[in-house]
């Protein structure tokens, strides 16, 4: 565990949303939660606070364009989550994340994704977000990734994992609830998936990004989609619809795996010598 937690700032103007996410991100060593008051310009707050800021946690529609566009044009960007409805729209760079208001018990768990995010999408120039490209705003983005780096220890792109996160590790009534969370993205990814594909994707990175840095086993997943393909069944049974078509989610799944496995790749340091057995077969 990181002896320096990241600071994260709140762009949060609902109380009753703020409440929720104090109570997700209280305990947790790996975050300092700090909040931007409703009413202070966000922009200028970010700009006093320079380097203490490592990742923001914003209500969506807290920030108007003309703020974003400023953030961008004075390279104070950072990894972010955005929490609202998944509509497919970027609401502040590509490599932002977002969660729904009713599955902040993986709050923890997309801020650590941000972070990866963030830190692999700026390395290649590809934030997508209109900031320019010249010296000055490299030279910001490699200092914020040193800053990231140094605090948390990564590996590679995706930093080491917190065992005592982990889903196993968890106490059954905190297990249960994330379970309980990672079902709703699962539905909302699902019911998404032939309709909007631009929000379908947001829930699957969301519902991922869990999965991997909660170590969610293989097994649980594929159980969460055949349970929900099978009360998705059932549903249309009981108003004499033919279900069918339900089998073509099997794609989403596969989907899911294929991102999975990739986090799981992308999470291996390039340079790890290999290792040689040390008994005989």
């Amino acid at each position: 565990m990181s002896a320096s937690p990241l600071t994260v700032l709140a762009l949060v103007d609902d109380p009753a949303l703020q409440a929720a996410v104090d109570r997700w991100l209280a305990g947790q060593e790996r975050y300092r939660l700090e909040r931007c008051e409703p009413g202070q310009d966000p922009v200028a707050e970010l700009e006093r606070r320079g380097d203490s800021i490592d990742a923001l946690l914003v209500q969506q529609g807290c920030l108007t364009p003309v703020q974003v566009q400023e953030l961008s044009d004075r390279s104070l960007l950072l990894p972010a989550v955005v929490i609202g409805v998944m509509s497919g729209r970027v609401d502040l760079h590509e490599a932002e994340v977002h969660l729904p208001s009713d599955q902040l018990e993986q709050l923890s768990y997309n801020l650590d994704a941000a972070v990866s995010r963030f830190l692999a999408r700026g390395s290649q120039g590809s934030l997508g977000n209109g900031a320019p490209v010249g010296d000055t705003a490299l030279s910001d983005r490699w200092r914020l990734a040193d800053r990231l780096q140094g605090r948390l220890g990564l590996a590679g792109v995706f930093y080491k994992r917190d065992p005592s996160r982990f889903l196993r590790n968890l106490s059954p009534g905190d297990a249960s609830e994330l379970l309980q969370s990672l079902q709703r993205t699962y539905r909302d990814y699902l019911i998404q998936y032939f309709r909007d594909p631009a929000a379908a994707n947001q829930a699957l990175e969301s519902f991922v990004n869990t999965a991997f840095f909660s170590d969610l086993p293989i097994t649980k997943t594929i159980e969460i989609h055949i349970d929900l393909i099978d009360a998705f069944a059932k549903q249309l049974k009981l108003e004499g619809h033919k279900g069918g078509f339900l089998q073509d989610y099997r794609l989403a799944l596969l989907d899911v795996l294929a991102h999975l496995c990739e986090m799981y790749r992308r999470s291996m340091p390039p340079d790890l010598p290999m290792q040689k057995a040390t008994s005989a077969s």
